[in-house]
């Protein structure tokens, strides 16, 4: 009973918590280069459409300040930023070097001043009630403590604040089956051609 306490989900299978964080580190570190084209790949363009959307929920006005929890090659980043203009601020955080180095870039390529800063979303290393809006999009999934993970995404935010998690949420089950050959056959096979690493997808 104990050993099943010590474990966590990693995809489909079942790892020690303890080796959760190196072995997703080790996925996204392979996969950086091509992270934002296997997005538009896998989904069809539609993660572009779900984060329109996340920003729109945030409500962001001139001003604000934002924190973007596992905010990768900065999609949400690079959107909000100019919502919130030049008085406001977005920081992009994320715990892979790998994959928050090409974010910084992308937000340096557009021209936009904003803090980049490496660090784990179970031990942020910010102020108490700092940020207007928190956002993690797809990566909520990647942390092995999540409900840490959240209550410190709680503890940054100001009174009145709002945290939007923009995450994937069970299959209709009619729809399973075709999910199960897209993920299980289709996937690895797009990560092999165009990614070179068959394996993290």
């Amino acid at each position: 009973l104990r050993h099943m306490a010590d474990q966590t989900d990693f995809g489909f299978s079942k790892v020690n918590k303890q080796d959760k964080a190196a072995r997703v580190a080790g996925v996204f570190d392979s996969v950086a280069s091509r992270y934002d084209l296997m997005n538009d790949l896998m989904s069809g363009g539609l993660h572009r459409i779900w984060k329109h959307v996340a920003v729109f929920f945030a409500d962001l006005r001139e001003g604000m300040e934002v924190l973007d929890v596992a905010g990768g090659t900065a999609d949400l980043a690079l959107a909000m930023a100019k919502r919130v203009g030049a008085q406001g601020q977005v920081v992009l955080s994320d715990i892979n070097g790998a994959m928050l180095c090409r974010g910084r870039d992308r937000l340096i390529d557009a021209g936009l001043k904003a803090p980049a800063v490496q660090c784990d979303a179970e031990a942020l290393p910010f102020c108490d009630h700092r940020f207007d809006r928190v956002t993690v999009a797809f990566g909520l999934r990647n942390m092995t403590h999540k409900d840490k993970a959240l209550a410190e995404m709680r503890r940054v935010l100001k009174s009145g604040g709002r945290l939007l998690v923009l995450e994937f949420s069970q299959v209709w089950k009619p729809l399973a089956p075709i999910n199960d050959a897209y993920s299980f056959k289709l996937l690895p096979i797009m990560g092999k051609f165009f990614a070179q690493d068959a394996d993290s997808y």
